[in-house]
């Protein structure tokens, strides 16, 4: 039997997250790992103060996958032979903002707080996998709920959502 108990839990968890076809869920890695959700989580969080070399934990939700360290991007964009990424529009990062920092939100709050259609833009980001939908608001029409995806944080480069930075305050009269 494997040793998964100490710091090699942590090596255990970080080969199970680069052989993994999809991000992993910290159940799942408790199951393969036979250890208790709190050891998984002990592990995560050694992972996230201390990740390996030239990677990074991602973590959304209860799902963990791998990601190459951004300060490495564009070494890897060289790599593989890609051009820069394609940018996203300002209507476009206003919605992904929004999505981002209060989801669940529906398309009817997304416009109610910028004022305009945003149609565009959500199709933009939904077809780039940056937002989905999450399900349906318990309310009249039952309107789609929309959050951000696993995609997002490759996309930004964090570790998890808590990495964004935390909204300013308007000032008066704002």
């Amino acid at each position: 039997m494997t040793d998964v108990e100490g710091p090699n839990l942590a090596a255990h968890l970080v080969a199970l997250m680069f052989a993994a076809d999809e991000p992993l869920t910290v159940a799942d890695a408790a199951r393969v790992l036979g250890v208790r959700r709190t050891e998984v989580e002990r592990a995560i969080a050694a992972l996230l103060e201390s990740p390996p070399l030239g990677l990074i934990v991602q973590r959304h939700d209860d799902r963990l996958q791998l990601a190459t360290d951004p300060a490495s991007a564009e070494l890897i964009r060289r790599l593989r032979g890609l051009d820069r990424p394609v940018r996203l529009s300002r209507a476009a990062l206003e919605v992904l903002a929004l999505v981002a920092y209060r989801q669940p939100i529906t398309r009817a709050e997304i416009e109610d707080i910028r004022g305009v259609n945003s149609d565009r833009a959500l199709a933009t980001l939904l077809a780039r996998g940056l937002i989905d939908e999450i399900g349906r608001k318990e309310t009249v029409g039952r309107p789609i709920l929309f959050g951000t995806t696993m995609a997002l944080l490759e996309h930004l480069g964090l570790r998890s959502l808590h990495d964004l930075p935390p909204l300013e305050p308007l000032a008066p009269g704002s």
